[in-house]
């Protein structure tokens, strides 16, 4: 079993900056691939970054040059994953949850809500 507990949102207004957190713990391999996915109210749930166990990265085209994200490969067990958001817009109003990735195969977390508004 694999545990994600993400952290970090909040409300920002319009160009502001958030750092999100997913702890994952459990049976979780450091050679995984692992992504941020937002859903917004009345869309589906979109991967917008992932990283690999080696560092490479990818971004949706949405979020190319905002978000940054990062890991620290699993230490007892925890895995980190970091999301770096800066100029934030209204329409990156979502929840954000991580994930293995593309795919979320581990069972869900609760995800943290982002609230970009002024």
């Amino acid at each position: 079993q694999v545990q994600l507990v993400e952290s970090g949102g909040g409300l920002v207004q319009p160009g502001g900056s958030l750092r999100l957190s997913c702890a994952a713990s459990g049976s979780i391999s450091s050679s995984n691939a692992m992504g941020w996915y937002r859903q917004a109210p009345g869309k589906q749930r979109e991967l917008v970054a992932f990283i690999t166990s080696g560092g490479r990265t990818t971004y949706a085209d949405s979020v190319k040059g905002r978000y940054t994200i990062s890991r620290d490969n699993a230490k007892n067990t925890v895995l980190t994953v970091y999301l770096q958001m800066n100029s934030l817009k209204p329409e990156d109003t979502a929840v954000y949850y991580c994930n293995s990735a593309p795919g979320g195969h581990y069972s869900w977390g609760q995800g943290t809500q982002v609230t970009v508004s002024s």
